[in-house]
This record gives structure tokens, C-alpha cells and sequence, in this order.
């Protein structure tokens, strides 16, 4: 059976909500460990990545916030024009080299091929980009609650995150974990999360909330390509041109 995403309607009201605030805190932290800054880089968000895409959009060239069609779209950032595409993420709407970045949050959980998708992913990411995946872990009890996203779609262990990676030629590289205190609403609960996220970082990271993972897209060895007709009829809101990347304008400069 196929995972089905989360709606829209329900992600916006868990990140509105207090325990989705201390989730986005939780792994917002975890991802600065990783992403300090990203200057004058394209930064791609693809799932639901907007409630941690704010923290670098400063920084980058430009930033993406990519959503798929089972999942359903919102306009971000709200006071600015809009970034936001509604795509299936076998087909992205973009050159191949384009990106710097890419970040996959409430993503990779839901693909209903996950190999194709991370194909995808290479495909745009310019030479030497980067990924950070956010999974729910198999082990955690986040991923055995429903009443947040991620208790929802196809956990990962680290060793199956990995194994996918290498598979289609990323590199793992750092990599984290957040969301150590337990999905509960309750106060007392949420008044001890700060503690809870201190131990449990050293004394029971195995049965984190979420793995995060970095990986570095590897150039020395290719990706089998056949052609095939799109299975989609689905035309994206947001067809960004195709230019030159970052990293290449970066090259040919003397």
C-alpha cells in the first residue's frame, strides 16, 4: 500500500499549534548543527519545509518551496511574492544543475518511489550539492502517534536512509537527530522538553523523534537514464528558467 501525504490544511495546524511550534524548535536546531548559513546559494524545500526555510532565505540566491500534489499547496512566503510550486517530485520542474541545496521535509516518508525521487534530487542538484533529509525514525514513538506528521507515511532507520543514499549516488555525510520528548500536548510535557532534548541527545539518540541526514551528490559514478513517457497530466504552478547555476558561474570566473 501506497503511504498517503498529509494534507495541507492538517500541516499548517500542527505547526500552528504549541507542540508544533516545539517540533519546528527542535529541528530547526538540529538542522543549524548541520546549515549554518547558505550565502548566495538556491536553496530548494521540498515536501513542507516552510516553517524551516525562513531560517536561510536571508542568505540564499533564491530560495524554492516545492509541495507536492497529494499533499496540496500554500503561498510562502506570505509577505513577499510567491516561491511556491505544486509538483510531483519524480518530475520537478527544473534544469538539471540548478540547485545548491535541498532540503526534504515530510518528503521522502511519502514518495511513492522513493529511488525515482532521489533520482530527481540528483538530477537538479548542481556538482557538489548538497541534501539534508528529515525522516520520521522507525524507532521513535513519533512515528508510532498519528496526530502529528510525522506519524504518518514510511519511517526510515539510519541504515535504510543510508543504503537509499548510496544507492543513488549521494554520499552521507553529518548527520542528527531531534525530537526527544515525547508528541504529547499536555503542558507538563511541554514544559520539560528542553531537558528531555539535552539528555536524550546523548543518552538515548537511537529512539529519536526524527533522523536528519546530510549527503553530497556523488559525480564519479552515472546514473542509468531511460526515457519514459510522464504518467503525470499535472502542470506545475511554477516553471522556473533554466540558468546557469551558482557553483558554475563560480567555476568559469577567472
Amino acid at each position: 500500500m501506497l503511504p498517503m501525504h498529509t494534507d495541507i490544511v492538517d500541516l499548517r495546524q500542527f505547526y500552528h499549534s504549541e507542540l508544533g511550534r516545539m517540533a519546528e524548535q527542535s529541528v530547526s536546531s538540529a538542522l543549524a548543527s548541520i546549515w549554518a548559513r547558505l550565502p548566495e546559494e538556491r536553496l530548494l524545500g521540498l515536501g513542507y519545509a516552510v516553517p524551516y526555510l525562513e531560517r536561510f532565505r536571508a542568505d540564499t540566491e533564491r530560495t524554492f518551496a516545492f509541495m507536492p500534489a497529494g499533499q496540496g499547496a500554500v503561498n510562502w512566503p506570505v509577505a513577499d511574492l510567491s516561491s511556491t510550486a505544486l509538483v510531483f517530485d519524480e518530475e520537478l520542474p527544473l534544469p538539471d544543475a540548478s540547485i545548491d541545496r535541498v532540503l526534504m521535509v515530510h518528503s521522502l516518508e511519502f514518495a511513492e518511489s522513493p529511488r525515482e525521487t532521489m533520482k530527481e534530487i540528483w538530477r537538479v542538484l548542481a556538482p557538489g550539492g548538497r541534501l539534508i533529509i528529515v525522516v520520521p525514525n522507525r524507532r521513535g514513538v513519533w512515528a508510532q502517534m498519528e496526530h502529528t506528521p510525522f506519524g504518518s507515511g514510511r519511517p526510515y532507520s539510519r541504515g535504510q536512509l543510508t543504503a537509499l543514499l548510496r544507492e543513488t549516488n549521494f554520499t552521507p555525510g553529518a548527520t542528527t537527530e531531534a525530537l526527544f520528548f515525547p508528541p504529547s500536548k499536555r503542558k507538563l510535557a511541554l514544559r520539560l522538553r528542553h531537558g528531555l532534548e539535552r539528555f536524550g541527545r546523548s543518552l538515548w539518540p537511537v529512539f529519536s523523534g526524527v533522523i536528519i541526514v546530510e549527503a553530497q551528490k556523488r559525480l564519479y559514478q552515472g546514473l542509468p537514464v531511460a526515457a519514459r513517457a510522464s504518467r503525470r497530466v499535472f502542470v506545475p504552478v511554477l516553471a522556473p528558467r533554466g540558468v546557469p547555476s551558482t557553483r558554475s558561474r563560480a567555476t568559469k570566473a577567472p
